[in-house]
């Protein structure tokens, strides 16, 4: 399994930021890797919701199906997810309210597929393109709800 931890203070309210990262319908504004937006459950967001979507690493598009398992309003949210062949993942936000505006901590991992074979694999052909996606995706996050 690898995983990914990255966070970014942005100057804009929690609530702000929340409705951003919480649509999918925005997805594309700010999520590097987002190719397109196939389902999802209609706003608000609710323990149980489901999306689709299709991501692209190094040019490679894969489709996830989404659960949003853990939920606490303008906070928290974490979304397990099901790709190709097995694969699994795990998207978790967590947004705090800070004195200029919002810190917000990203957490992604995911389960390559084919057991331990496919994790060498995945990490000999990912490298440390996901945190450069996540930092990238973050900071357009903040550039989004700076301007």
């Amino acid at each position: 399994m690898s995983e990914v931890r990255t966070s970014i203070e942005i100057p804009a309210a929690p609530d702000a930021v929340w409705r951003v990262v919480m649509d999918p319908e925005r997805l594309g504004d700010w999520v590097t890797i987002h190719r397109q937006l196939h389902a999802f459950d209609p706003w608000p967001p609710r323990v149980g919701s489901h999306m689709d979507q299709t991501l692209a690493l190094r040019g490679t598009p894969f489709k996830v199906h989404w659960t949003l398992v853990d939920l606490e309003d303008g906070r928290h949210a974490v979304w397990h997810g099901k790709g190709p062949a097995r694969s699994r993942a795990q998207t978790e936000y967590r947004l705090t309210e800070t004195g200029e505006g919002t810190h917000f901590d990203y957490r992604n991992s995911f389960k390559a597929p084919f057991g331990p074979l496919g994790a060498v694999a995945s990490r000999a052909v990912v490298g440390d393109i996901p945190l450069r996606e996540a930092n990238a995706s973050l900071e357009r996050l903040r550039d989004l709800l700076t301007s």
